[in-house]
């Protein structure tokens, strides 16, 4: 399948995640599955806090953008990935392949700074609730969020104009199940360490600022807890920061474990195995860790549905 002439390839070749149809059958079966709890889980979460106006506070402002980058994340990879799991070709454009490459880098550098917000908003709120409705503005929110994305765009777009200067001459297999940084640029029949070193600090100083700013906060936050007298206020303030915490883990952990290294280094099982944790689990788990397990979600649930129950009775 590798091609052995001067022209630049026109299409790449993903290879996937295993050569065993039963596998891939399996693996077809269980990423859908997953792929239609992280729809309904995002979607309802978005469309939860958009209809009922007691969480339309900022906590759950930033918790809706997340959810649409959860979800949009999954929908730029599972799909294309479950075709490629029922496929014996497995072929994505060169187009194709950039175009996924450049929103996988956008959204996911998004989302490595909205917890930064996130762990901001709950700071505040703890460390300093006097002064809550002041600051956690939302024209503040607001601003919060929209550099949230200016910084994906801007990752994403050095990320692919690096990457863009490169030739595919020798190989079109990517050995992936989507078009990842560091096989793409492992296919490259160029030295590539200066354009390794430029997303390296550029997806390093993405993770270093959010990952700061998030200790910062939650130190913070943990000296404010413990000099609470209240079992209760302890408890609860404990809950809320410990369901973020574990997600932030989970994504920075398997986030620094594929990117923050040589291209070269690339390993096919395991970086696979920690893609389809922060591709395809996370933006699963992200609702239940965050969102529906929390009981102002579950009464909100409640009253959207009794609303929609009353205005089906007065039609």
């Amino acid at each position: 399948m590798g091609r052995k002439n001067n022209t630049q390839v026109p299409d790449f070749i993903l290879l996937g995640l295993t050569d065993s149809e039963e596998i891939q059958l399996v693996l077809f079966v269980l990423f859908l599955q997953i792929y239609l709890v992280t729809v309904l889980g995002n979607a309802g979460m978005i469309l939860i806090v958009r209809l009922d106006l007691l969480l339309h506070t900022p906590m759950y402002f930033f918790l809706s953008h997340l959810s649409f980058l959860d979800l949009s994340y999954s929908t730029v990879i599972i799909p294309k990935t479950l075709e490629n799991l029922l496929s014996s070709t497995k072929y994505i454009s060169y187009v194709g392949c950039f175009a996924q490459m450049y929103f996988l880098v956008f959204l996911g550098a998004a989302e490595c700074f909205l917890p930064s917000s996130m762990a901001y908003d709950r700071y505040v709120a703890i460390c300093n609730p006097l002064h809550y409705p002041v600051v956690m503005s939302t024209r503040f929110c607001c601003s919060l969020v929209f550099g949230s994305y200016l910084i994906g765009f801007a990752d994403s777009f050095v990320n692919v104009l690096c990457i863009r200067r490169l030739h595919f001459w020798d190989s079109n297999v990517i050995h992936h199940f989507f078009c990842d940084t560091p096989p793409v640029l492992a296919l490259s029949c160029f030295d590539t360490r200066d354009i390794e070193i430029m997303i390296f600090v550029v997806a390093g100083s993405t993770l270093t600022v959010s990952l700061i700013t998030i200790s910062v906060s939650y130190v913070s936050i943990l000296s404010t807890i413990l000099k609470i007298t209240s079992t209760s206020g302890k408890r609860k303030a404990f809950s809320t920061c410990a369901s973020h915490l574990l997600g932030v883990t989970i994504f920075y952990g398997t986030t620094i474990l594929t990117y923050l290294k040589p291209s070269r280094s690339y390993s096919l099982g395991k970086d696979q195995v920690a893609s389809v944790f922060y591709t395809i689990v996370i933006p699963m788990l992200n609702p239940l860790i965050y969102s529906l397990r929390n009981k102002e979600v579950k009464n909100a649930l409640i009253r959207v549905m009794q609303k929609g129950q009353c205005s089906e009775q007065l039609k």
